[in-house]
C-alpha cells in the first residue's frame, strides 16, 4: 500500500504539472483545443462552401476572407466601405483559388436592419443559398445550420483607430503595440477549425485572456471584481487613442516569448 501511494503521488503531481503546461499555452478553450488536435481538418471541410463574411474590409474580417478564399470557398463580402472591399477581392482573387464568380461585393451596414432582406436576396440570387446567423432556438427544424459562437480575445488588428467614433472615417488615435495580440491569420485559423467541426462555442485568446474567459464562466465573482478594477482605465486609454490592455498585459508576451 505504501509502495503505491509513493508511485500515485508523484504521477499525480506530473499530471497536474502537464495540465498546468498545456492551459498556460492554450490559445483556445479545451473543445476547440480537441478539435485543433483530433478534428476535421478545414481543407477537406470548407472547400466549396458559401460564406458570407461581415466586416470584411479590415481585422479579422479581412483575414478570414483571405484565408477562405485559398480553401476555394465562395465569398460574399460586406462592410461599410465598398474601395476596401474591392481591395480584399483583389487579394482574394490573386492569392486564393477563386475566381471573380466565387466573389459577391455586397456593401452593408448592419446598424441598419431595413437593407437585411435585399442583401440576403442578393445572396441567394448569386449562390442559391445561405443563411445568417440567427437564434439557435429558430432553428430547431434545421439541423444542417449550425450556429458557431466565436469569442475571440485581443487581437492584432486596426479596431482602435474607428473604436468609439460614430463615422466609419473618422480615426481617434493609431493602433499602439500590439506585439502581445495573437496574430490575426492564427486566431482566423482556429475560426477555420471551429467551422470545420461545427462547434457551437469556442473562446480564442493567449493567456492571461483566456484564464479571464474561464473566469467569467465558473468563478464570476472574480470576474467582476477584475472588470471593475481595470475596465475603468481600459475605457480611458480607448478614448485617448491608446491600446486597451498593452499597459496591463504586455509584460505577460514578453516573459512567455
Amino acid at each position: 500500500m505504501v509502495c503505491a501511494l509513493l508511485f500515485l503521488v508523484p504521477a499525480l503531481w506530473a499530471l497536474l504539472l502537464l495540465g498546468l503546461w498545456f492551459f498556460l499555452r492554450a490559445d483556445g478553450d479545451l473543445t476547440l483545443q480537441w478539435a485543433k488536435w483530433r478534428g476535421r481538418c478545414p481543407e477537406q471541410e470548407l472547400t466549396g462552401s458559401v460564406v458570407w463574411v461581415t466586416g470584411a474590409s479590415s481585422g479579422i474580417g479581412e483575414e478570414l476572407a483571405y484565408q477562405l478564399s485559398k480553401l476555394g470557398a465562395s465569398l460574399v463580402l460586406s462592410a461599410r466601405r465598398k474601395h476596401e472591399l474591392e481591395r480584399v477581392k483583389r487579394q482574394c482573387l490573386e492569392n486564393g483559388n477563386v475566381t471573380e464568380k466565387d466573389i459577391l461585393i455586397l456593401p452593408l451596414d448592419l446598424m441598419d436592419r431595413s437593407s437585411h432582406e435585399a442583401a440576403t436576396k442578393a445572396v441567394l440570387q448569386k449562390f442559391g443559398r445561405g443563411f445568417l446567423n440567427c437564434l439557435r432556438a429558430e432553428l430547431f427544424e434545421y439541423p444542417g445550420i449550425v450556429v458557431s459562437n466565436v469569442c475571440p480575445g485581443p487581437v492584432q488588428s486596426q479596431i482602435v483607430k474607428n473604436a468609439l467614433t460614430e463615422e466609419v472615417t473618422k480615426i481617434v488615435g493609431n493602433s499602439g503595440d500590439q506585439s502581445y495580440k495573437m496574430p490575426t491569420s492564427h486566431c482566423v485559423r482556429l475560426m477555420l477549425i471551429t467551422m470545420a467541426n461545427d462547434l457551437k462555442e469556442v473562446w480564442i485568446a493567449d493567456q492571461p485572456f483566456l484564464l479571464i474567459a474561464y473566469l467569467w464562466q465558473y468563478m464570476p465573482t472574480w470576474a467582476w471584481w477584475i472588470t471593475n478594477k481595470f475596465g475603468k482605465k481600459r475605457i480611458e486609454n480607448f478614448k485617448s487613442g491608446v491600446d486597451a490592455d498593452s499597459s496591463y498585459f504586455k509584460f505577460w508576451k514578453k516573459k512567455h516569448d
